[in-house]
């Protein structure tokens, strides 16, 4: 075989799989909003961490009689239960994305598609706790109000509307927070990376 079959040989070979640099490069960007999405997750794990720890010594922080020991540790073990099952998950999300590799389209793809499957997850997690964190309010404000108002005669009518609001308005407060807090650490860099793939498509 002579040098032009060589060169005609090497022309007829498909190219549908070489990645061209600018391909590359658009792949590559992707790395720095993935990498500020793993920072972030990796912080998350700390801070939920510390939390669920200080949680559990709020009883004798705040001095709590002794019979709110044992209503508290029952609703802080079911608590505890469901951190664990969603942080778990999580964990398990941070560790995929550290073997993430954005060298071709389809990981690209694959990448973001999980990442917004988890963002989802995250705020089912904060929707899970937010009936808990409710009840620890309440409960705290039970007792501090119990030293100065008599609910041994049942709870008036402007304590049952008072309640309510606060029940619906502590919901509606942190709903709003998860949403901000998925969006400002999370999904503003999903967007990034969204942005990268539309860029592909365009090629």
């Amino acid at each position: 075989m002579d040098f032009n079959d060589i060169q005609s040989a090497w022309n007829n070979e498909k190219t549908e799989n070489v990645v061209v640099p600018t391909t590359t490069e658009k792949l590559q960007s992707a790395n720095t909003p993935l990498d500020k999405i793993k920072k972030n997750l990796k912080n998350e794990f700390i801070y939920q961490i510390v939390s669920i720890i200080f949680l559990g010594f709020v009883p004798f922080i705040h001095h709590l009689p002794a019979k709110a020991f044992a209503p508290f540790y029952l609703l802080f073990t079911i608590f505890v239960a469901v951190c664990v099952y969603y942080l778990v998950k999580l964990y398990m999300f941070y560790k995929r994305l550290n073997k993430t590799a954005l060298s071709t389209k389809d990981s690209l793809y694959e990448t973001y598609f999980d990442i917004r499957l988890n963002m989802e997850l995250y705020k089912t997690f904060g929707f899970a706790l937010t009936p808990f964190l409710v009840l620890f309010m309440l409960g705290f404000l039970f007792i501090g109000f119990s030293k100065t108002v008599d609910f041994s005669t049942g709870l008036s009518n402007g304590h049952l509307t008072a309640l309510f609001a606060i029940v619906a308005i502590s919901i509606l407060t942190m709903g709003l927070a998860l949403e901000w807090w998925v969006h400002h650490f999370y999904g503003k860099y999903a967007k990034e990376i969204r942005k990268v793939i539309d860029e592909l498509k365009e090629e």
